[in-house]
């Protein structure tokens, strides 16, 4: 396909001036820069573990690239984004990432041929300022009840008026929008204009799922920081604090390193390990305790960290009981790592995978494996068991990265564990993105 050339910023509603440059490093050249992104501090961590920082620039173009990529092949005028982290994948623009989940006030269209919009919060223009491929930030993308109350439908169909029009002075006559998500009232308006309408996640989902090479460097980062925060994790576990004491020192240390937020609250002590998915609270943590967690970081850059740990809090021994738990988790995700590979379909993997020992079956976690980029992301791969119910196939291709899962607590058990790695499927093989240790008194 043609390459898409960015947009100058002549007729963009930002000052141009407001742009802050970054060095080739990718670090600030001051410390008042727009855009959020790693701090000194992540700077310093990863020149020295000798790891390169991504072209930011070319990593935007890059993403803006697949995105038209897939357009084209589908035969769509152009992508409606209302999901937030699709739309920051889209243009690399950020506000209130949270807040807008619940709040659907932010919205990107990209067209066909590369031209790309962004409605923000009202005043919050300046936010895209450093951007030079989004070539209008606009408002008005909000017509939810809290805002708009019994004009819901008018707004929606204002908002509708500028899509239409948009498709019409970049597609010509294609009248096929892919969307991601959007409230009903605006998939009305847009039906009564004519716009036929499609599944907008599958554009946005394959085209995430292949990482550039910038995308890698930033994963690298944001992988080292969340590590960095885990060592502190560790190192401050001590019998008498509270799980959420100990999860806490995750959230300051990602928002340290110039991360984001953390999805989740999965962190469990004791017999609140079995059955997973227990979000961590006041328990005190005792001496002998089985501590797990699953990070669930956004990190440097948007990037997802998703690892999954298992530690023994205090200075005594594990149990052979607790031992027995972490190799078989430990065994599952190893060799399910030794499977992946390019070209490799995911039903194949799902019926060669390796399967923790009958009494874990009932409990077992949702998924083998899954896709990781900005959040948890497509493929899915389903045990076999689960395979005819929600399984699709597809092909493991150079550039996906890859969180493998386990999850071993047996019903009616005392304690469960749980255990993640985060990896790159390369041309040949796979590159292990997770350098955190596992337990060794566990595997001895």
């Amino acid at each position: 396909m043609d390459a898409i050339t960015p947009y100058t910023t002549s007729n963009r509603k930002i000052d141009p001036s407001r742009r802050r440059a970054t060095r080739p490093d990718g670090s600030p050249d001051d410390n008042d820069r727009v855009e959020i992104g790693p701090t000194p501090r992540a700077f310093a961590a990863w020149a020295e573990a000798g790891l390169q920082a991504p072209d930011l620039e070319r990593m935007r173009q890059t993403r803006l690239t697949r995105i038209v990529e897939h357009l084209r092949a589908r035969d769509y005028a152009g992508l409606l984004c209302f999901d937030p982290l699709n739309i920051r994948y889209a243009s690399d623009s950020s506000n209130m990432h949270v807040w807008v989940t619940h709040n659907p006030s932010r919205a990107c269209f990209v067209s066909v041929d590369g031209y790309m919009v962004v409605w923000d919060y009202a005043n919050c223009e300046h936010l895209s300022g450093h951007l030079p491929l989004v070539r209008e930030v606009r408002t008005g993308a909000s017509f939810f009840y809290m805002l708009c109350g019994d004009r819901v439908s008018e707004h929606a169909a204002r908002f509708a008026g500028e899509i239409d029009s948009l498709m019409r002075a970049h597609a010509g006559g294609n009248r096929r929008l892919a969307i991601d998500r959007i409230d009903p009232e605006g998939l009305m308006a847009l039906h009564a204009l004519g716009v036929e309408t499609f599944q907008g996640q599958e554009v946005t989902e394959l085209a995430r799922a292949i990482k550039g090479p910038d995308e890698v460097n930033a994963i690298r980062c944001a992988m080292h920081s969340c590590e960095i925060a885990m060592g502190e994790m560790q190192r401050a576990l001590t019998p008498g604090m509270t799980e959420d004491d100990l999860w806490s020192i995750l959230h300051a240390e990602n928002i340290r390193h110039g991360g984001e937020w953390i999805e989740t609250r999965i962190l469990s002590s004791g017999p609140r390990t079995n059955p997973w998915f227990q979000e961590c609270g006041p328990r005190i943590i005792q001496a002998g305790d089985l501590v797990a967690f699953d990070t669930d970081l956004i990190g440097v850059y948007g990037m997802c960290c998703d690892i999954s740990r298992t530690w023994l809090a205090g200075d005594g021994e594990p149990s052979a009981e607790q031992k027995r738990i972490y190799r078989h988790a430990h065994e599952q995700v190893m060799a399910n790592l030794a499977l992946l590979r390019p070209g490799l379909s995911y039903r194949e993997f799902s019926e060669k995978a390796h399967m923790a020992p009958p009494e874990f079956h009932a409990q077992r976690y949702g998924v083998l494996a899954h896709g990781v980029g900005l959040c948890d992301e497509y493929p899915s791969l389903y045990f076999p068991q689960d395979y005819a119910a929600s399984g699709y196939d597809g092909v493991f291709e150079p550039g996906m990265v890859i969180s493998v899962e386990s999850y071993c607590g047996a019903v009616g058990g005392r304690e469960g564990v749980k255990l993640e790695q985060q990896v790159l499927i390369t041309e040949d093989g796979i590159e292990d993105l997770t350098h955190y240790p596992f337990e060794a008194a566990f595997l001895e």
